[in-house]
């Protein structure tokens, strides 16, 4: 994740160093099943039962161990994690434990009825996803009245005083909505907004050729920086946040070299520090049946199940092939991304997105948006 104020904040403030944990956050799918059929749904989930979940009681005891193994970041998501009877046991255990707690919800389904369970629970941050204005996020969601119902339990959440943000996942089709829902979150008083590319996973895979060209992304990420750099300077600054291409730092170091040149040393130190894509290393995945991945796209392979070994022996395994090659400093990237001045910045971007495209996990990301020029300059 890329942590975008953060880095503009540098430009007006010191900020201090990264501080780097040995343990990943780690999102947890604790169920597949949705009430919505979003397009770019990773986890090709659908409004049906799916077997082999875990019960409460081994949810308890896998995070106990993650506990115990450091991790301090634990974000609930699904599926659509509210249709789990025992979310709100499941996240008060967490907090109980000292972790960081985060919702990743649709919306839909907090209500009136359930909201006051929801803000019991202590959530640290509630994310809500709109995938564009009202017409094209119901129809990207698969359900009419879908955007009115998110809308509603962001309020909901907001007017409880818990911390909510916007997830925009950026395609073809929705681009030309990013400032109508920036004007949501100014409307709204919401707290934060995330901005994910499209990545090649779930049905996400099959929906591919939704992803942004790349000029479109270059525009919504000029966007993305100008209305973060006009909260900071009126005084009122809020978390603008991207993720699933890493190219972000790079074109975020060469928006600074235009806008701030004397500021571009101290951005490009913060950028290597920060270090790119953390698949494997700052980032973990838990699925719905307990298998255990890099990050929330590598569905497709699993380093282990959480039923048949702790999750910190499988995520110290140095032994792993894929842990080992996603762990190596520099990564053993090929094509453009190997020879790019920026892969300490960069870290290679999504491996998964290079495989699915080419079967060759190290191969040159195809979502990088950047110039030639640009990843040598």
């Amino acid at each position: 994740m890329f942590r975008i104020s953060r880095f503009i904040s540098a430009l007006h403030y010191p900020i201090a160093p990264l501080r780097r944990s040995h343990a990943p956050v780690v999102i947890w799918n604790l169920i597949r099943r949705c009430n919505l059929h979003c397009s770019h749904c990773y986890s090709a989930s659908t409004d049906k039962d799916f077997p082999g979940e875990l019960n409460e009681e081994q949810v308890c005891t896998v995070m106990d161990d993650l506990h115990q193994f450091g991790v301090r970041a634990l974000i609930l998501s699904g599926g659509e994690p509210l249709l789990r009877p025992d979310i709100y046991n499941l996240a008060r255990r967490a907090k109980a434990l000292g972790m960081y707690v985060g919702l990743s919800s649709n919306g839909t389904l907090i209500t009136e009825q359930n909201i006051d369970q929801i803000a019991d629970c202590g959530f640290d941050y509630v994310g809500i996803s709109l995938d564009g204005l009202q017409a094209r996020h119901d129809r990207i969601r698969g359900q009419k009245g879908a955007y009115a119902a998110s809308l509603h339990g962001l309020r909901l959440c907001r007017d409880k005083q818990l911390k909510v943000g916007l997830r925009f996942t950026l395609t073809q089709e929705n681009a030309i909505d990013l400032n109508g829902l920036l004007a949501v979150m100014e409307q709204e008083q919401v707290d934060r907004f995330y901005l994910s590319h499209l990545n090649y996973a779930g049905r996400g895979l099959s929906n591919r050729a939704l992803a942004s060209h790349h000029a479109v992304t270059r525009l919504a990420m000029e966007q993305i920086f100008t209305a973060c750099m006009a909260y900071q300077k009126a005084g009122k600054p809020k978390e603008f946040t991207s993720g699933n291409n890493d190219a972000d730092g790079v074109f975020f170091l060469h928006w600074v070299r235009r806008h701030y040149p004397e500021h571009a040393p101290k951005i490009l130190a913060m950028l290597r520090q920060w270090g790119g894509n953390s698949s494997g290393q700052g980032i973990a995945n838990i699925d719905n049946r307990g298998n255990v991945h890099p990050d929330t796209m590598w569905w497709h392979y699993s380093l282990g199940n959480v039923l048949k070994r702790p999750f910190s022996e499988i995520w110290s395994n140095e032994q792993e092939p894929l842990l080992r090659g996603l762990r190596q400093q520099p990564r053993p990237v090929q094509g453009r991304c190997a020879s790019c001045s920026y892969l300490d910045v960069c870290n290679g971007n999504t491996r998964t997105r290079a495989e699915k495209s080419t079967g060759n996990v190290w191969a040159q990301d195809p979502g990088c948006y950047l110039t030639e020029h640009e990843i040598q300059a």
